[in-house]
């Protein structure tokens, strides 16, 4: 695999870029760094090189030694062929095994489903290519085989990938399109969090106001950037934060954030024909919404 970085990566530490880049850890990135098997224009360098537009980052398999197994959970697939699947996921479903959660996640479903996974990120990420929030419905892309995970991620590096989300953000926007460009971090306060911060990474969200309520407001994202949390953290940003929202927002029933990753817009990695899927609202979203209607 080879990432070129652009001028938005300039500057910035090659572990932190990866971490944005790669679906893995940063301990995980770390140690691959420091034994060589992620090498920066042919070259072993540390964790903390600071990258410049251009280089060329070069790595294969990033395994962890982490046995996760298959468990019998049922899958809403969008869209599969030999090199690909589009998954529907639904909120309160973490995609992958992590700390305190080695079950009942995306992949251990994927890995029942099928034995033909991309294992570019280790063997507890296999075929994950990007993330959505736990407690954040939609669409996710899955990669069967390298070759088709390596160009994905060059495309989701590029920012190539259209992605929208649907929204429901406490209070009435009074503008009915904005964009919000301001860098995002790690909160200096609550590590746990992110947050628009002056050293944070260059984050662009765009919205338009679909409906207006007495109390609050549906609207539709579009992302020019992928950073961890980065529509929760910049509606909050505005003092629009999304409803129901444990972390950034007020948290109103056991429901996750009103979050929607509704729309997945890309080109095939090997026959290059566009695709592009929708997913409706899921249930517990409409209810919530229906309430926020008639209030």
């Amino acid at each position: 695999m080879k990432i070129v970085v652009d001028k938005e990566g300039a500057g910035q530490r090659l572990d932190v870029y990866l971490l944005n880049v790669i679906s893995t850890s940063r301990s995980n990135i770390s140690k691959h760094i420091k034994d060589g098997t992620i090498l920066l224009n042919g070259n072993k360098v540390k964790s903390g090189y600071l990258l410049r537009e251009k280089d060329e980052i070069e790595y294969e398999s990033l395994n962890e030694e982490t046995e996760v197994k298959g468990e019998n959970i049922p899958l809403d697939i969008y869209y599969e062929d030999d090199d690909i699947l589009v998954v529907n996921k639904k909120s309160g479903m973490v995609v992958h095994p992590g700390s305190g959660n080695k079950s009942k996640t995306l992949v251990n479903a994927l890995m029942y489903y099928t034995d033909d996974l991309s294992d570019i990120n280790g063997l507890d990420r296999p075929g994950i290519v990007h993330r959505i929030d736990k407690d954040t419905s939609g669409l996710l892309l899955v990669s069967k085989t390298n070759l088709a995970h390596r160009i994905l991620s060059e495309e989701f590096a590029s920012h190539n990938i259209k992605r929208k989300y649907i929204a429901l953000v406490s209070g009435v926007l009074e503008t009915d399109k904005g964009k919000i460009d301001a860098p995002i971090g790690r909160s200096t306060k609550d590590r746990k969090k992110m947050a628009v911060t002056e050293n944070g990474k260059r984050a662009v969200t765009n919205f338009k106001v679909l409906e207006r309520y007495k109390n609050a407001t549906l609207i539709e994202c579009i992302l020019e950037t992928g950073r961890t949390h980065q529509i929760r953290v910049h509606m909050a940003y505005i003092n629009h934060p999304i409803i129901n929202d444990p972390v950034y927002g007020k948290k109103i029933n056991d429901y996750g954030q009103m979050l929607h990753a509704g729309y997945l817009g890309f080109n095939h990695p090997i026959t290059k024909e566009f695709l592009e899927f929708n997913s409706p609202l899921e249930p517990e979203f409409l209810e919530i919404l229906e309430k926020f209607k008639n209030s």
